[in-house]
């Protein structure tokens, strides 16, 4: 029997390859779907393979698959609120014969009591909903609105769930626009996770930055250091040399 029929793939799903060890991910054909902001936080996060990791927000799992295929982890978790998200990321496992690798938990990161019951992490790795959930159009397709706005949690859920999950000294990995860098750094110190590294993100050269990377440290020192930035495309619209590498096309 096949890996693909033991995944059981349904007919409004696609099979996406990540083009990373031979990896796949099982998405759905007109829901949402990854983009390079979850491939630029894979590479961001300074994960090693004796690590202990749990990517919240999961979604589809697409992040612990590409930390997978990086860095080979001890251990990789996945947590997400949305039932049918967490079964499409469990089916992407047995695709990928990965199912004692990585683990998917469908569960609301705003169950402290929940998080309290898990071994604690050296590694968070989180790509969260960006919007406010007063700001902008909200998207009629609720899956989709979930996945973009602050509907199900908020930014500071997020930073809670990620001091309750963290060992002493235990780093998060963040993805987020630039826009929120303030109230990510308010709301790390007020859970004492110290921002430590910051990676700004450029669609092009000559246009504002639309994405940050930030990594803190569970009851780290106060030392911030800014990264060299990234640029996503060159002025004819091709990917530059900087995201060929990250995606191991050089």
């Amino acid at each position: 029997m096949s890996k693909t029929t033991l995944a059981n793939i349904e007919k409004n799903e696609i099979i996406d390859d990540l083009q990373l060890e031979g990896l796949k991910l099982i998405q759905k054909a007109d829901g949402f779907k990854f983009g390079v902001d979850a491939v630029i936080l894979s590479d961001f996060a300074n994960v090693k393979n004796k690590h202990r990791v749990i990517d919240i927000c999961t979604g589809t799992g697409i992040i612990p698959f590409l930390l997978y295929g990086k860095y080979k982890p001890t251990e990789i978790y996945g947590l997400e609120i949305q039932e049918d998200m967490v079964e499409m990321a469990k089916r992407s496992t047995l695709l990928n014969s990965l199912e004692h690798k990585i683990n998917f938990v469908n569960e609301d990161l705003k169950n402290i009591e929940f998080l309290k019951t898990l071994d604690k992490f050296d590694i968070v790795t989180v790509n969260p909903p960006y919007k406010l959930n007063n700001a902008g159009i909200i998207n009629p397709s609720d899956k989709l609105a979930i996945a973009r706005h602050e509907i199900l949690c908020d930014l500071e859920d997020v930073i809670c769930a990620s001091k309750t999950l963290l060992k002493d000294n235990g780093r998060l990995f963040m993805v987020h626009r630039p826009e929120r860098l303030a109230d990510i750094f308010t709301l790390m110190r007020k859970y004492k996770i110290e921002p430590k590294r910051v990676k700004m993100v450029y669609p092009k050269l000559g246009k504002a930055p639309n994405i940050v990377l930030v990594e803190g440290q569970r009851d780290g020192g106060a030392y911030l250091k800014w990264d060299s930035s990234l640029y996503v495309h060159n002025e004819d619209g091709s990917y530059t040399k900087q995201i060929d590498e990250i995606y191991g096309r050089l």
